[in-house]
């Protein structure tokens, strides 16, 4: 099943929502049975049960994080979206735990049948944490 770019669109933008209402059951509505998603750590998963398993503990304990689009680029003949993230939410990085965090990033999106098949998530390394740049560091 090939989605328009309306279609895309509009699942999109209910994904997005189900996201900032941490509403997992809404997120993982969108994601396909064989989904692999890449982390911005390099953690994989495969399977959307696992996926599920390893979103839920975050979504227990949300401290209320909000994700917002700042771009969306949709590649209707090849089922694919690229968009540009803010998350807003309480740090974990070492150091910094719980302070207001700013973080950029991007996502690449494969879908197939109109559920998102493949899911490689990037992050900058430079954050805004208490409106202080950070600079996250390889251990």
């Amino acid at each position: 099943m090939q989605l328009s770019r309306p279609e895309i669109l509009d699942q999109f933008d209910v994904w997005l929502k189900s996201w900032n209402e941490h509403d997992l059951e809404g997120v993982m509505d969108f994601i396909h049975e064989n989904i692999f998603f890449e982390n911005w750590n390099g953690s994989c998963v495969s399977g959307k049960g696992l996926l599920k398993k390893a979103w839920e503990r975050w979504f227990d304990n949300h401290g209320n994080f909000k994700f917002s689009a700042e771009d969306v680029f949709i590649d209707e003949p090849q089922q694919k979206i690229a968009f540009s993230w803010k998350l807003e939410w309480p740090s974990l990085e070492k150091n910094y735990f719980g302070e207001p965090e700013i973080r950029r990033g991007m996502d690449i999106l494969h879908l197939e049948n109109g559920k998102i098949k493949r899911k490689i998530t990037y992050s900058k390394t430079l954050l805004q944490i208490n409106s202080r740049s950070i600079t996250l560091i390889a251990e």
